[in-house]
């Protein structure tokens, strides 16, 4: 009897732990019983996997029973989290080298398809050895110039070159040709690269995205514990229009059901309301009970003063092109109507063509925005510290 509870009890968990696949009949290709612990008879190559947005496509991905090659640059043990997301023998994990071709087409080996989710939101760099004071200078390892361009043009001349059947590309909502910021800017041009090398390729743009890893509401947070003030780039009256990167995840795992249906389309992905960055500061602040944080509208080049200091930091919480980005209105290209009330082949699509209802800020930002309150959960009991 009690083997027999426990056999349900595993069945529960398993049915809670797992999302029915998004494809609801068989493929023609598919092994097993459905879900995690299937062969979907799909193989996708991903690329930028340990990023923020990609643990959560791996899991999406995982949860369909997929065949992943991840894309891996650093020791294993920095991607050991996303072996969880799929069943046993499942994945694959192929170091590269974004500098050595060889190294990126054996990960792409014999993939149905190819997901580039590589960026950055700083260009990296590396101390070296001058010969003057201060004996040490900084060099950049990656621009954004390599990160938002050159490697998505790769990527797509190698899908080009193996005959991959379809290359996902992430770009953003915020690329432009003329914005301030060099990182827009370069996602702009990453995009046109693609288009130009991989012509059917499938262009996902999202705007700012937030969840529990993001560098977004965390941010704020994080500005708001440790810094004397929490600087509102001329007043933070600017809209942004914030998509939880879940509901991006599930968009391209989507596309990856059935990825001939959205050759060369480009797909928008927003969350449901704007904002202010004022709105979310306060939104911020009352969460995570710290309303005396000195909240200051500091005017953009004095704030620019600020991130060329902090940029120099292991992870910088701000730099130059961030003060760009967000001096502007990061917002998608037109309004939910305007989007319903396209026509033609080449309109964008946005989530709601593929079934995914978008989620209110309101509705995940407390889970892990509580962290930053000085007594956690525990705050307002008296007695307790």
């Amino acid at each position: 009897m009690l083997g027999f509870r426990r056999a349900i009890a595993t069945q529960r968990r398993r049915f809670i732990s797992t999302e029915v696949p998004q494809i609801p009949e068989r493929r023609s290709t598919e092994a097993g019983p459905g879900g995690r612990a299937s062969d979907a008879g799909l193989t996708v190559a991903i690329f930028g996997a340990t990023g923020f947005l990609g643990r959560y496509v791996c899991c999406e991905l995982g949860t369909s029973g997929v065949l992943a090659y991840i894309a891996n640059r650093g020791d294993e043990f920095e991607i050991r989290h996303l072996k969880p997301s799929f069943d046993l023998g499942r994945t694959r994990f192929v170091y590269y080298s974004p500098r050595d071709t060889d190294s990126m087409r054996e990960v792409i080996g014999d993939a149905d398809i190819v997901i580039n989710m590589i960026g950055k939101y700083y260009e990296s760099k590396q101390p070296y050895q001058t010969k003057e004071f201060p004996y040490i200078g900084y060099k950049t390892n990656y621009s954004f110039h390599d990160a938002n361009v050159t490697i998505p043009r790769t990527i797509a001349e190698l899908c080009l070159e193996m005959q991959i059947d379809n290359f996902i590309h992430i770009s953003s909502a915020a690329a432009s040709p003329d914005h301030p910021s060099e990182w827009a800017r370069t996602k702009y041009e990453g995009e046109q690269a693609v288009k130009e090398v991989y012509p059917w390729a499938t262009i996902v743009r999202p705007t700012q995205l937030f969840g529990p890893e993001d560098r977004f509401m965390n941010y704020l947070a994080f500005m708001a514990s440790y810094y004397p003030i929490v600087p509102l780039i001329d007043g933070g009256h600017q809209l942004t229009q914030p998509v939880y990167a879940v509901d991006v995840a599930k968009t391209i795992t989507r596309i990856c059901d059935d990825p001939a249906r959205f050759e060369g389309k480009i797909i928008d992905c927003f969350g449901p309301s704007d904002y202010t960055y004022a709105e979310l500061m306060e939104f911020i602040l009352d969460v995570t009970l710290m309303e005396e944080a000195r909240v200051m509208d500091i005017p953009k080049e004095y704030v620019l003063m600020a991130a060329n200091i902090l940029q120099y930091q292991r992870n910088p919480p701000l730099t130059p092109d961030i003060v760009h980005l967000w001096s502007e209105d990061y917002l998608p290209a037109m309004t939910a109507k305007e989007y319903k009330n396209q026509r033609g082949l080449d309109k964008i699509l946005t989530m709601e063509d593929f079934g995914v209802k978008q989620t209110p800020i309101e509705k995940i930002a407390f889970n892990y925005l509580h962290r930053h309150r000085k007594g956690g959960h525990f705050t307002k009991e008296t007695g307790y510290h």
